[in-house]
């Protein structure tokens, strides 16, 4: 194809069609490239404690959940506070901070629970344990440390990400004092093991062979042979013939001596050839 300007008198070759397809195909690419760094950027945000790939692995798992902001209020008499979470983002003002603790009794003010810049990240079978630490540090509890958030993630399949749960603050000693929080969601889920019989696999498998066979057989024979109508299935005249095929192998595997005589209808009726009678009158005296 070509494109003529008029004016100038020149004519432009445009792309192939295959070319056009191809620099589809590589935009799409980019664009998922570029999403999945994104992605993995969201999860970067968080600083491990201590770097192992055990917990990156772990950690991994949350990515789903980034970006999303997860809030609960708790009222114990007089007081009342909101609690802000984020995997790996910023819950409230401070940077940092990814879980906070806003009074909302007065001037709402802020405290950091815990720094996601900090992080642990612990997994089990079904939970994952996000632990952020370095948070701000007690007024007149627990020697005066910093805080700590532990959230716990839960297995659950049917909400994505479930709804923020305050636990207890355990403050009533000396050291290692801690927030627990609880969270349910389907990406800590394990995977579901396969409910295939073998049976089944075996089905599938050669439904997928015949499929392939049937469609790979017309085509190489309406394409390459130039087969038309019925011709045009894959190996047409064996499949008409191999009914009788079936039936010479049964006679060849079944009948293993040759045709018998059919024994006689009538008894008086003998399939031997009579003998003639013996004559003795030679034997008589003239």
């Amino acid at each position: 194809m070509y494109s003529c300007q008029r004016r100038m008198k020149v004519c432009i070759p445009l792309p192939h069609a295959a070319v056009r397809v191809s620099l589809l195909v590589l935009a799409v690419q980019l664009v998922l490239l570029v999403c999945g760094g994104q992605a993995s950027d969201n999860i970067k945000r968080c600083k491990l404690f201590s770097e192992s790939p055990k917990e990156v692995n772990v950690l991994r798992l949350l990515e789903p959940l980034t970006n999303q902001n997860f809030s609960v209020e708790e009222k114990n008499g007089k007081e009342s506070y909101r609690y802000q979470f984020q995997v790996c983002g910023d819950a409230g003002k401070t940077p940092g901070a990814g879980l906070v603790q806003i009074d909302q009794n007065g001037k709402e003010t802020e405290t950091v629970i815990g720094l996601y810049t900090v992080t642990q990240a612990i997994g089990g079978s079904d939970w994952v344990m996000l632990i952020y630490r370095n948070g701000s540090k007690y007024d007149g509890h627990c020697s005066q440390e910093m805080r700590k958030a532990i959230v716990m993630i839960s297995c659950n399949r049917n909400v994505a990400a479930g709804t923020l749960r305050v636990v207890l603050e355990d403050r009533d000693k000396e050291r290692d004092c801690f927030y627990l929080f609880e969270l349910d969601s389907s990406v800590v889920c394990p995977a579901l093991p396969s409910q295939l019989s073998a049976g089944s696999i075996i089905l599938i498998i050669g439904f997928v062979l015949l499929s392939v066979y049937l469609i790979g057989g017309f085509l190489y024979q309406r394409l390459i042979v130039g087969a038309k109508g019925v011709e045009q299935f894959p190996n047409y005249y064996f499949w008409t013939h191999v009914g009788n095929l079936a039936a010479d192998g049964c006679n060849f595997v079944c009948r293993t001596r040759g045709p018998e005589e059919q024994p006689p209808t009538y008894s008086g009726v003998s399939t031997e050839p009579e003998e003639e009678p013996e004559c003795d009158d030679h034997l008589l005296p003239m």
